[in-house]
Formats: structure tokens, sequence, C-alpha cells
């Protein structure tokens, strides 16, 4: 625990990657938001989706934090299982910090009527109805799901190389295209949105840090022979 500790400490020296920069996304984003409902009618319901904005950094925060700290991590002969561990409990932290963040916005959000624009930027009525412990859950298993799926790329990319990672990316692609096909050709986007219905906040959070405990296990079978 305590190497796994001292990585943690080793990925956190590099604060910029971890805490500053999707900080400052968000605050861009959140401010980018309100500049725009100011141009709208005060009266009018709003919500933005710009609150996803540190989440498509949180899969470039996986990438480099094996590509920046792997090597170095080898050199002070830091176990591969150790550096998995604590990097992933270091985007685990970090991602309850901006779940946090997102939990206090919500409720400053509601307080005010939306900022006193009716806008809605952290608390979208189909994640925030589900109960406060229920959006930071959701919050945070959608943060490590980016993470961990930059993460698992950056293994591939560090075992195989660009041409296998590149393979892997295209027949994914096609795998989904192949899926959203499947569901049109059965006429089956009602039972998917009832199924998403059905589950809930709660229970799309759970399903969401099951995705990501599969992605982290296939991840580590690559990294177990990565090259620095």
């Amino acid at each position: 625990m305590n190497r796994t500790g001292n990585v943690v400490r080793m990925q956190l020296i590099n604060r910029q990657t971890y805490i500053w920069v999707p900080l400052i996304v968000l605050a861009g984003s959140f401010l980018l938001t309100l500049l725009i409902w100011v141009l709208l009618p005060p009266e009018a319901e709003k919500y933005s989706g710009g609150a996803q904005a540190p989440y498509w950094y949180f899969g470039v925060v996986g990438v480099q934090a094996l590509t920046l700290t792997f090597p170095f991590s080898q050199a002070m002969s830091v176990t591969r299982r150790e550096y998995f561990f604590g990097t992933t409990l270091t985007a685990a932290l970090t991602a309850a910090m901006l779940s946090t963040i997102y939990l206090v916005g919500g409720f400053v959000e509601r307080a005010t009527g939306g900022w006193g624009m009716n806008g809605y930027f952290f608390s979208l009525d189909w994640i925030w109805d589900a109960g406060p412990v229920a959006s930071w859950l959701f919050y945070f298993a959608l943060a490590m799901l980016f993470f961990i799926i930059g993460f698992g790329a950056a293994t591939v990319y560090k075992r195989f190389g660009n041409v296998w990672l590149t393979v892997l990316l295209v027949g994914t692609g096609l795998l989904l295209v192949g899926l959203v096909w499947l569901i049109i050709r059965l006429d089956g986007w009602n039972a998917v949105v009832t199924w998403f219905v059905t589950q809930g906040t709660l229970g799309v959070a759970l399903w969401i840090l099951v995705a990501v405990a599969a992605i982290g296990a296939l991840s580590f079978v690559p990294l177990r022979r990565a090259t620095p």
C-alpha cells in the first residue's frame, strides 16, 4: 500500500494534468454557457451539455497517465500492479473532486433558480431527480469511464504499437455502428430507452462502474508486458 501511495504522489507531481486543466475546462465551459444564456430570454428554461466537457478531457488524462509516467515508474522499480492501482486511485480521487464540485454546483443552481436565468448546467433533471447521492455517483462513474478508456488505449499502444491500436479503434467503431444498425433493424429504440428509464441514474451509474472494472481488468493484461 505504501508503494501504491508513492505512485499516487508521483502522478500528482504533475497537478496540471489531474487537477488544474480539468478545472479550467469546467470553468471555461460554465462561463461560456452563462454568456450564451444572457443572450436568451430569461423566462425560457435552459439546459446545457457543457458540463460534459471535462469528461472528454479525462480520456486524455487516461492516456497521459500512462505515457508520461510509466517509464519513470519502471525506473523506480515500481511493479506494474502497483502502478496500475496507484494510477487508478489517483484518477478516482480526481473524479471524486470533480463530482463534488458538480454536486455543490447543482445545489447552488437549484437554490438560485438556475443562476437567476432559469438555466441548468450541473443539475440536469434526469440526473438530479434521483437525488444528490445518485447524482454524485453518476458523475464519478462517468469520469472514471472516460479515464479508463483512455488508459486502456494507451496500454494497447505501449504493448502492441500504433497499428494494433488503430485496428482496435476501428474495430470498436464498427462494432458500435453494427449495434446501432441492429437496434434500428429490430425497431428496438423504445426498449433501449425504457431500459435506461427503468435503471434510473443510480442503476446506470452502477452499470458504468461495472464497465470501468471490466475495461480496467482488460487494460492490465497488455500493461503486464508493456515496454517503457
